[in-house]
């Protein structure tokens, strides 16, 4: 795709497919990048990734990555945001930037520790109650992509 990419989704070994392919049709409803960290839970062809993206996965701008730093030597200089639970701050705490890196974790364990301690500053979560674990992926990522495009002032005209 030719556009630069409001924002860049990282999924981080997604695990299931619905999920992946509802978080391609938000990136395809806001011009931003999905990337897709190895190992996949699943393959890209799959019928359920397919059915829940609808027809919207010929639009997706989207890549298939081996490793979370092949990312970072790709996008240099860009703020990295972890959602991840729990987290000092808030998602609407943040000041989020047009280009800036959404990364989420797998759905079955979130992001390696090892992440969350490299970009603590920058980690955040929506607050719950304590008998929710965490929320589906999919919805955060919606939530997060959408709190970030008010930010922005809404999305930029074609």
């Amino acid at each position: 795709m030719s556009h630069e990419p409001l924002l860049h989704i990282v999924l981080y070994q997604p695990e299931i497919p619905p999920n992946t392919g509802n978080i391609g049709r938000t990136c395809v409803a806001v011009r931003a990048k999905l990337w897709l960290v190895r190992p996949l839970g699943f393959s890209l062809d799959e019928s359920q990734l397919r059915r829940a993206g609808l027809d919207y996965w010929p639009f997706l701008d989207y890549e298939v990555v081996d490793s979370w730093n092949e990312i970072l030597q790709r996008l240099p200089g860009r703020t990295v945001w972890c959602i991840e639970n729990p987290a000092a701050k808030t998602v609407w705490q943040a000041s989020f930037s047009p280009g800036d890196i959404l990364l989420f974790g797998r759905e079955t364990n979130g992001l390696p520790l090892s992440l969350v301690d490299q970009y603590r500053s920058h980690t955040l979560q929506f607050p719950m109650y304590p008998e929710v674990r965490s929320l589906n992926l999919a919805n955060t990522v919606c939530a997060v992509v959408y709190e970030a495009v008010r930010q922005f002032g809404g999305i930029p005209a074609r």
